[in-house]
């Protein structure tokens, strides 16, 4: 099993990602994952959300994310129908070759349940991203984002 390490350098992602990329799979060129960050719990609350934007150069799919932080994590899809939010567990994200995904509020994102304690502005929260290509070996992406309270800068409403 080959092992990557990967920083990204761009101003942004380096102030989202706080830690290298390391990757382990077989493929050479892995999937970049940059603007990861997760939303900051509210009082009490032990739900929190992560977002993250993901472009491979072969078509993967997403299967599983894990997280210490969390209990149960889960990949949520949120759609509005008839005025009413629908939120759903989705067993993998389609990730085309080339094509950038992004998993982001209001739409395809992390859902980081049974959280043990309370995520504030500023926290480092690991995520263990799990990839499955066409040969369907795994492709294990370790990354840190950082705790937001609201909307990460990049995403202005």
């Amino acid at each position: 099993m080959k092992t990557f390490s990967r920083i990204i350098n761009t101003p942004l992602a380096a102030l989202l990602i706080a830690a290298s990329l390391q990757v382990q799979g077989q493929d050479a060129t892995p999937p970049i994952i940059t603007h990861a960050w997760v939303k900051t719990t509210v009082p009490g609350g032990s739900v929190s959300a992560a977002y993250l934007s993901i472009k491979s150069a072969r078509p993967l799919k997403l299967v599983k994310v894990e997280s210490p932080v969390a209990g149960l994590v889960e990949i949520h899809s949120m759609t509005m129908k008839d005025h009413v939010m629908e939120m759903k567990a989705v067993d993998t994200v389609e990730i085309p070759a080339n094509k950038l995904v992004e998993l982001k509020p209001g739409g395809l994102h992390v859902m980081l349940m049974k959280v043990g304690k309370p995520i504030n502005k500023g926290d480092k929260v690991p995520l263990v991203l799990t990839f499955e290509g066409a040969d369907k070996k795994a492709v294990v992406v370790k990354l840190v984002a950082n705790a937001q309270e609201k909307d990460a800068p990049h995403q202005k409403h």
